[in-house]
């Protein structure tokens, strides 16, 4: 078994584990993906009714919730796929276009 740490340009493709096969945890938060994005979420706090929908829709996990209220988006791993205002009953994201804000 070969470890994801282990894994670098120069590693022959047969050493590789087949796919379905995961062997250790994902390390997404360690990688700032949020320049990808083309489209950006605008929180609306005032609107927000903490229902809680948008955070499991979110495929990035980029909506932090503290104390039983979400929070701003984290930006940094935010892809604007948009999913969480389609979920939002309360209109409490919109997207708009670009790649901004960065934090």
């Amino acid at each position: 078994m070969i470890h994801a740490k282990d894994i670098n340009e120069r590693t022959p493709w047969q050493d590789l584990t087949p796919g379905g096969e995961i062997y250790e945890p994902g390390t997404a938060r360690l990688f700032n993906t949020g320049t990808w994005r083309t489209n950006t979420p605008v929180f609306h706090e005032a609107a927000c009714k903490h229902c809680m929908l948008c955070v499991p829709f979110c495929p990035d996990i980029a909506i932090p919730v503290q104390d039983g209220k979400r929070l701003d988006f984290d930006y940094m791993h935010c892809k604007g796929c948009g999913i969480c205002e389609n979920v939002c009953p309360f209109q409490a994201i919109t997207m708009v276009s670009g790649g901004a804000p960065n934090e």
